[in-house]
């Protein structure tokens, strides 16, 4: 039985809603959509990188409104459909009405959680902005 629901769980994996270049796609159609968050976007690329040479990875501490624009469509647009699997270690009840017993797997809905409407404002709405200021120093961290 645990061979079964171990294949069943890689192919939830495996079996992606996108890939990581089609993500990027999602990144630069959402904000083609609101040419002002585009054009913010382009002139911080402008005063951190210039226009006379390509973007570098040490350029992208200094790029958080392009970082904060990647993390938002990530969240509305996420490329896997479920985060990483986890058992849970003892029996639990998370909020007040569900019951997981010790050792089950829990698999969690990425499109859910970040459309999810008690947890963001205007879930549906691409607002980049929500994710300025939030991490430490003021730095957005892009981390799955």
């Amino acid at each position: 039985m645990i061979g079964l629901q171990t294949n069943n769980v890689q192919e939830l994996l495996t079996a992606t809603v996108d890939n990581p270049s089609n993500a990027v796609e999602w990144v630069l159609a959402e904000m083609l959509n609101q040419p002002i968050l585009m054009q913010k976007a382009i002139e911080e690329l402008n005063i951190v990188v210039g226009i006379n040479r390509w973007v570098q990875e040490s350029d992208l501490p200094r790029l958080n409104y392009v970082k904060a624009c990647i993390k938002e469509a990530f969240r509305l647009h996420p490329f896997m459909a479920f985060n990483v699997p986890h058992v849970s270690v003892s029996d639990t009840i998370v909020g007040e009405k569900y019951f997981i017993p010790k050792g089950s797997i829990v698999l969690l809905s990425r499109l859910g959680l970040g459309r999810n409407s008690r947890v963001w404002e205007d879930p549906l709405k691409f607002k980049p902005e929500r994710h300025l200021g939030m991490e430490d120093g003021g730095e957005v961290v892009l981390t799955v």
